[in-house]
């Protein structure tokens, strides 16, 4: 199978993206970041180049920006949909396999994911049955699939600092093999912003 990247997306509105981060640099500048972040991640997608790019986004009708974001790198455009992450997660992953290729899903917002993580996550895919790139909130920022199981993405904590773990225990109750990598840092609030590459971190300094 190939490899197709999906990168999950909020439209960079303000006042939409980044809540929590907002309260201490405002709507304008974590809304700004928000679209710094996803240029990087399809940036760093295109260039990993594993397999087929794609964009999917939220809410319902794309935002402009996220349309000229798409077209710059080269990504398919696409939308989540309704449900909880876990339901539009799921939605995709179920998507991509059917397609007949393997999905690996990422988020927007983890500006440390780089080329290699993307190639060794693509490179572990071919051997095991899920890959994942733990994020150091307890969640992951990154998940691959060489098959679907809805139990993967049903009843999760979202949001908690859990979701890896329980994610796990999924991976062990299917027995299914799996591969992991280091610990990353999604960029959530003003504490995580020392994780902003070090040209960025001027731009993104609280209010």
């Amino acid at each position: 199978m190939n490899v197709h990247i999906v990168v999950m997306a909020k439209a960079p509105q303000p006042g939409q993206v980044k809540t929590r981060l907002a309260q201490a640099i405002g709507e304008d500048a974590a809304a700004a970041l928000a679209g710094r972040m996803l240029d990087r991640a399809l940036e760093t997608a295109r260039q990993a180049a594993v397999g087929t790019l794609e964009l999917c986004v939220t809410p319902d009708l794309p935002h402009p920006s996220l349309c000229v974001a798409a077209a710059r790198f080269g990504a398919g455009l696409s939308e989540q949909g309704d449900g909880d992450l876990g339901q539009r997660m799921a939605r995709i992953a179920r998507r991509v396999l059917a397609d007949g290729e393997q999905p690996i899903i990422v988020g927007s917002d983890c500006p440390e994911l780089a080329l290699r993580h993307l190639q060794q996550a693509a490179h572990m895919l071919q051997t095991k049955d899920a890959v994942l790139q733990p994020a150091a909130d307890g969640g992951y920022v990154l998940i691959g699939l060489r098959g679907f199981d809805p139990r993967l993405f049903e009843a999760l904590p979202w949001g908690t600092a859990t979701v890896m773990a329980t994610t796990r225990d999924r991976l062990r109750d299917l027995a299914w093999s799996w591969w992991e990598g280091e610990t990353l840092h999604d960029i959530d609030t003003a504490q995580d912003l020392r994780y902003l590459p070090k040209e960025w971190r001027n731009a993104a300094t609280p209010e």
